[in-house]
């Protein structure tokens, strides 16, 4: 398994005689397959909501979908279920996977009953998912329809922070509207993972089945984003570092001893990028090609029971003309579009919070327009529909949030197996 490294500016010329400008830098990574690759095997955990609200259809369709993923597990895969209401336990202690009959018939049992405490969910299943995590690709899902009525939402965040310092992969998913979108979202970019919603009970089986076919993708894990900025050469102090794809995540950063910057990026899917967009500022520079930066990734390459292997350095140059004229890279320009979508919305939704209704419908048709221009109509009609719906002086129902907030992060529409 490599890894494809491929950095670029959103203009690739800088103007000789301006004091100070301002780039895009967007890197593509991604996991190369090579035909020797051996199966990694996976480490799952289910994290599932039993409480009283999850009673009838909700729960059993939930089953359905666990069961259905037990199926699809190989031998040498690994699962753990955990359970919770308003109390946590676990229902599948982490093992292998060697009798699925009899993991699907603890899962049949389960019944719905209780109220709500994940942290007490997460807190278990990052144990359960820890003891299986070494030489496998280890993620969890977090399902639940409900607020954290019994739990604490910034314990819940800690257990997110400390399960991304295990390596482990957090996706949550929200079941119906009741669910706490900014908890769940947190948890999910603590996590590097995926947040899902599932409006209906007959759309868990494929959500399930659709990150599950993600997970089986990756080939690398625990890799991080290496970066270093030549003299004259600064990141932005506000958000500088950002994920635009497979979803929008602000990532924090960490200074390295040797002064370069660290980026977490988790897992590396097979042939499918990881874009990264950095906001830097330059000073003048001398006219010639000058270079600007050096990035690399560290990561662990499960599969061939090998860690903290690194990619070459690589070297990114801007090209500093004394007669500018732009020369835009339409992928970065692409990403720039995908963060700006993202955040307009962010905005929007602090307005509404804040009871600034018309402030909140102009910045979503401002994400709207954002959409369209990046080619995402589906995330257009969905900001324009609760724009128009804020303009007439309707509410947006939870339905409409969690939508919204969905189609701000991601435009990757992943196809379940039939």
């Amino acid at each position: 398994m490599k890894v494809s490294l491929q950095p670029a500016l959103n203009d690739g010329n800088l103007d000789a005689n301006q004091p100070n400008s301002q780039r895009q830098l967007g890197i593509s990574i991604s996991a190369i397959a090579e035909t020797q690759d051996r199966h990694v095997p996976l480490n799952l955990c289910l994290i599932l909501d039993h409480s009283g609200s999850m009673n009838g259809r909700s729960l059993e369709t939930v089953k359905k979908a666990a069961n259905r993923l037990v199926d699809r597990l190989n031998p040498g895969d690994r699962l753990s279920v955990v359970v919770f209401d308003h109390r946590a336990k676990v229902l599948v202690p982490s093992q292998s996977v060697e009798d699925p009959e009899k993991i699907k018939n603890q899962i049949n049992r389960l019944a719905a009953d209780g109220g709500t405490a994940i942290d007490e969910g997460l807190r278990l299943g990052i144990e359960e998912l820890a003891k299986g995590k070494k030489d496998t690709v280890s993620q969890a899902f977090l399902l639940t329809d409900g607020e954290n009525e019994h739990g604490d939402n910034n314990r819940c965040l800690k257990f997110a922070q400390l399960a991304a310092s295990y390596s482990l992969t957090l996706n949550t998913l929200g079941f119906g509207d009741n669910w706490n979108q900014d908890v769940l979202e947190k948890i999910a970019d603590a996590g590097l993972g995926t947040l899902s919603y599932i409006q209906k009970p007959e759309e868990a089986v494929d959500e399930f089945n659709r990150l599950f076919s993600r997970i089986q993708t990756v080939g690398l894990t625990n890799a991080y984003l290496l970066l270093s900025l030549m003299p004259h050469v600064r990141l932005a102090e506000l958000k500088p570092i950002a994920q635009v794809s497979p979803d929008t995540i602000e990532l924090p950063l960490q200074q390295e001893a040797d002064g370069r910057f660290a980026v977490r990026l988790g897992d590396l899917m097979k042939d499918a990028e990881r874009i990264i967009l950095a906001n830097i500022y330059l000073g003048q520079l001398p006219a010639g090609e000058q270079a600007i930066a050096n990035v690399q990734v560290r990561y662990d390459d499960p599969a061939a029971n090998k860690v903290g292997l690194v990619t070459p350095n690589i070297a990114v140059y801007a090209h500093v003309v004394k007669n500018y004229q732009a020369d835009p890279n339409p992928q970065v320009q692409q990403s720039i579009l995908a963060l700006a979508k993202y955040r307009q919305t962010q905005l929007a939704e602090t307005k509404l919070q804040q009871g600034d209704r018309s402030g909140a419908a102009t910045m979503l048709q401002t994400a709207a327009k954002t959409a369209l221009q990046m080619g995402d109509t589906g995330a257009a009609t969905v900001l324009q529909t609760s724009a128009t719906q804020l303009q007439s002086g309707g509410d947006l129902s939870e339905s409409d949030r969690k939508k919204t907030r969905i189609v701000s992060k991601t435009v990757l529409q992943d196809t379940p197996p039939q």
